[in-house]
């Protein structure tokens, strides 16, 4: 643990050092939904021998983030994953299910019980970090030094020898069809038609704060806290 907090140190350092002694500044920020959509294109069409990432797949759950800009990130990942050689992917413990279910991309993963903070590094010539090391959405630094980007490489090459293969876990399988608790059968009806919470709760003859309720376990039961994938995740588990 210690080497791996020294490493992600050694990186940090490397940061503010190039920001300060050398020529130019050591990254490019990029601010705005569309700026950072546009950067990250870039960055899986640039894509041609290795991906290297710290990456936490549910980090975004407990934010208001749209959903279309969430789809492109995941679909600039794949595309990123399908072009490299090599891809490494160092995700948090507690993302397990999320990698071996719905949101698998090429290539290998390993987990650690936190990441430093999330990247994305291209080909050893360029890494992508949130500029609160959080959140992509949130805006982004590129870095192109060399000297930041091989202590880059070095952080997440001590990562990964210390990780854990995925494959050393059990994740429970996908519940069956039969599964789906009969009171959320007509609460997924509803949200599959699109109706309103009002809509659905009248037709259905709850109080509003009951189908809220209702909702709120029938995403639990599909592992989701978006509405917008919970109609897939059910197609997935036949509940549909």
């Amino acid at each position: 643990m210690a080497e791996n907090v020294g490493s992600v140190m050694l990186a940090r350092s490397a940061m503010n050092r190039a920001a300060t002694e050398g020529q130019r500044p050591a990254g490019r920020p990029v601010r705005g939904a569309r700026r950072v959509s546009a950067a990250l294109a870039g960055l899986a069409a640039s894509t041609r021998h290795e991906l290297l990432t710290f990456d936490d797949p549910v980090a975004s759950a407990g934010y208001a983030i749209p959903e279309p800009f969430l789809e492109l990130v995941g679909a600039c990942m794949r595309t990123a994953a399908e072009r490299a050689d090599e891809v490494r992917r160092i995700v948090p413990r507690h993302a397990l299910a999320r990698i071996e279910g719905g949101l698998r991309v090429p290539g290998q993963a390993r987990l650690v019980e936190s990441i430093p903070f999330k990247m994305i590094l291209v080909d050893r010539t360029v890494a992508a970090i949130p500029l609160d090391l959080e959140l992509l959405y949130n805006g982004m630094l590129l870095v192109r030094d060399p000297v930041v980007v091989r202590a880059l490489v070095r952080a997440h090459q001590v990562c990964w020898a210390m990780a854990e293969d995925p494959t050393a876990y059990t994740v429970p399988s996908p519940s069956p069809p039969d599964d789906l608790p009969p009171q959320l059968r007509p609460v997924l009806d509803a949200l599959v038609a699109g109706l309103t919470d009002e809509t659905a709760a009248a037709r259905l003859g709850m109080s509003a704060r009951t189908y809220s309720r209702r909702v709120g376990e029938l995403m639990a039961a599909l592992g989701t806290t978006s509405r917008f994938r919970a109609g897939a995740e059910a197609a997935r588990r036949g509940w549909l």
